[in-house]
């Protein structure tokens, strides 16, 4: 089977990120959102991203095809005619599942379904459909036009050339990808998330302050950005969101959420979507939160909820 036309369910960070990269590597896409003020967003924040490539000299003769191969949309029909739909709505399993189910009856049955889903079971995505053998897990990385990864995921229904097709698809994508199966975190956040945890743990013991453990681990280990300022850029609350499932699945402390994470997210401290996480990012520049921190600090004494 070709691919031709990409559908995108999500205008999002995400969803956006996946639309121009589609666009880009030269395929019609059609963006399904549920109000039209998310498809404006959406697509402002692409034609931000295009004038950003447009400054490098990359992409400035394509800008304008680009847009010409974006379409966005409020209605299912629109995406009937899709040969791979992607979804990359809100990380809630009974909300993913609903908008498959619409879906399943409208977009042509030859069709690949396809999940962005960081940790949620593409089986159990998969079964919300009539189509389990077309269903495969496709999870970008964020900011999707520039992170080469994608974990292609299979479950024990995916129909092996559906999986080949979605594999050479993100190809074509121009990403790297790598081949993993339905188990929960898949490859990266199986590893990324007790790490990220530990350091928050880490960081409640008095190991260190904010800059220490994020200077330590970019020179100690390589890495291009340290624990909190990742956490930051990925969003406490969807952190936290992953490790109950994670928690859920493996019942290990190693994925259970430290309850420094749990106040933070609470408080509407998100990271810098919402300008404070571990860093204050009101001023543009990030600034460590440690003195506001410090008194939670005292009291999660390293305790997991």
């Amino acid at each position: 089977m070709e691919i031709r036309k990409v559908g995108v369910l999500g205008c999002g960070l995400m969803g956006s990120g996946i639309a121009q990269t589609a666009a880009t590597a030269g395929f019609d896409v059609v963006v399904l959102e549920a109000e039209q003020r998310f498809i404006d967003k959406g697509f402002a924040g692409i034609e931000k991203s295009l004038a950003k490539f447009a400054e490098k000299g990359k992409l400035m003769e394509m800008a304008e095809a680009i847009r010409g191969r974006l379409k966005g949309t409020l209605k299912k029909e629109d995406l009937a005619d899709c040969d791979i739909v992607i979804e990359a709505i809100i990380e809630n399993v009974e909300e993913k599942k609903k908008m498959y189910a619409a879906l399943d009856a409208i977009v042509k049955r030859d069709a690949i379904f396809a999940s962005n889903t960081s940790s949620i079971s593409i089986t159990e995505l998969a079964a919300a459909t009539k189509r389990a053998e077309r269903f495969i897990g496709l999870h970008f990385f964020n900011p999707v036009p520039l992170m080469q990864l994608v974990e292609v995921v299979r479950t024990i229904t995916t129909a092996p050339e559906v999986f080949e097709t979605a594999y050479a698809f993100a190809k074509k994508l121009g990403k790297t990808p790598v081949r993993t199966s339905d188990k929960t975190g898949f490859i990266v956040n199986r590893l990324l998330v007790p790490y990220i945890l530990d350091a928050i743990r880490a960081y409640e013991e008095g190991v260190g302050s904010i800059t220490d453990i994020d200077t330590a681990m970019k020179l100690g280990c390589g890495y291009p950005m340290g624990p909190f300022t990742l956490l930051d850029f990925v969003g406490l609350d969807t952190t936290y969101y992953i490790t109950h499932v994670m928690f859920d699945e493996f019942k290990e402390r190693r994925f259970a959420s430290p309850a420094l994470l749990k106040r933070l997210v609470m408080a509407g401290w998100y990271g810098k979507k919402s300008g404070k996480g571990f860093y204050d990012w009101t001023s543009g520049e990030p600034k460590p939160q440690d003195a506001a921190l410090r008194g939670l600090v005292e009291k999660a004494s390293g305790a997991a909820e």
